[in-house]
């Protein structure tokens, strides 16, 4: 069998070290190349890692550097901007309880582990080209550098430069209609959740927020918009003028969004920008290259799987070309992901759908909510998503004769 041995990772976030790791355990050497000249301190809101995420994260013996960071979020209270309950999702605190950790945290808690493992993290390695030949795949890089390994992966996110190089049609990210900010608060002014993660319908848009046991916590809203913006755009218009805006989106809403708008600083303030999904990627491999994470398939934030889903796919990942010549672990590979993924996108698109609701399907949303809610709520229904769990040391099948991919060109 033709072993792989040695992996390009392009991208250093969340899903470039994860991916590295399992390679490593799967006994394949990798080194991380990411396009920023420096780490990546102190960027990002918070996210949530599911317990099937931390399943997946447990295989690679990183589940305990998530629940050093985090708080374990026991479960998911639904309401209304009146203030009632819709609906409770979750049941008691465990092991397996969803974390809710902020992503700058997750990015230096990840990042050290990696280095500590001694896999190699290299920093102003920004992606630009790729040539294979009988060997290998070499990467080039904007500072004039190559690097040459068995395999590229491209974990560098949702806008990935890997994904146009191995398919220069793919699909661009979608905009679901949504902005979204955040804040982190040392002081709430409010008791405890008690662990609870509350989901509010707002009136005019979606808030969420978490008090924890020393008041601290945090918040984030998920603002309607139909036309499209960058992030860049967003970011000018300045942190005072947005808090104004989303103090006056809650003005009416008898819930505590309203109160920790007002505690929130301006410096304070994290601009996410629009919330984005790629519903489907055609092509997630050509050649000796591979997508993986957002790259690959990015599920909105309103689908509380991103992080996770990246993670199970690094592991999925790992366990292939552990397995199989490449060409063949990159078509199991797909086939053991692609189903649940996009089944996962386009829950997340369905939730968007709520949050950006109209006047008059605001009004539809309002009145059948709890009935859907009641619903929902039974833990049977989101077993799919919670219950997922990876099974390391099960041999990978060998896909069908020709399931494999064309090689890339040089670019």
């Amino acid at each position: 069998m033709n072993r792989t041995r040695s992996a390009l990772v392009i991208g250093g976030g969340i899903a470039g070290p994860v991916t590295a790791m399992a390679l490593q355990r799967a006994g394949i050497e990798a080194t991380v190349y990411e396009a920023y000249p420096t780490t990546a301190d102190g960027v990002g809101a918070g996210l949530s890692i599911a317990p099937n995420g931390l399943a997946a994260l447990g295989i690679v013996g990183a589940d305990d550097l998530v629940r050093q960071i985090g708080i374990p979020m026991t479960s998911l209270v639904m309401e209304s901007w009146t203030g009632k309950r819709l609906a409770e999702f979750g049941g008691p605190a465990s092991e397996s309880s969803m974390q809710f950790v902020w992503r700058a945290d997750l990015y230096r808690a990840l990042h050290d582990e990696t280095t500590r493992r001694d896999i190699r993290i290299e920093h102003g390695k920004r992606l630009v080209g790729a040539r294979e030949d009988g060997d290998g795949v070499t990467a080039r890089f904007a500072d004039g550098s190559e690097a040459t390994a068995d395999i590229l992966i491209g974990a560098d996110g949702i806008k990935s430069a890997t994904r146009a190089l191995i398919d220069p049609g793919a699909p661009a990210p979608r905009y679901t209609g949504l902005l979204s900010f955040g804040a982190r608060l040392a002081d709430t002014g409010l008791p405890s959740s008690e662990g609870k993660m509350h989901m509010v319908y707002g009136k005019r848009a979606f808030f969420g927020y978490a008090v924890y046991d020393d008041g601290s916590g945090g918040w984030f809203v998920n603002l309607p918009r139909r036309e499209p913006v960058s992030l860049e755009q967003v970011r000018e218009t300045g942190a005072g003028r947005w808090l104004d805006v989303l103090r006056d989106a809650f003005a009416q809403d008898r819930t505590p969004a309203p109160h920790l708008l007002d505690r929130t600083d301006p410096a304070e303030l994290l601009i996410v920008g629009p919330m984005e999904d790629l519903p489907n990627v055609p092509t997630w491999s050509a050649g000796r290259m591979v997508l993986v994470g957002d790259a690959a398939h990015a599920p909105s934030a309103s689908s509380g799987q991103g992080a996770s889903m990246a993670v199970e796919s690094a592991v999925q990942l790992a366990r292939c070309l552990r397995d199989l010549p490449y060409e063949r672990a990159f078509a199991a590979y797909e086939r053991l992901r692609r189903d649940r993924v996009e089944r996962i996108v386009a829950a997340g698109a369905r939730t968007n759908q709520d949050k950006a609701a109209g006047p008059v399907a605001r009004v539809l949303r309002d009145l059948f909510l709890p009935a859907t809610m009641k619903l929902l709520a039974k833990p049977e229904k989101m077993a799919w998503q919670f219950d997922y769990r990876i099974d390391w040391d099960a041999p990978v099948a060998d896909p069908a004769p020709g399931a494999t991919r064309q090689s890339v060109r040089a670019s």
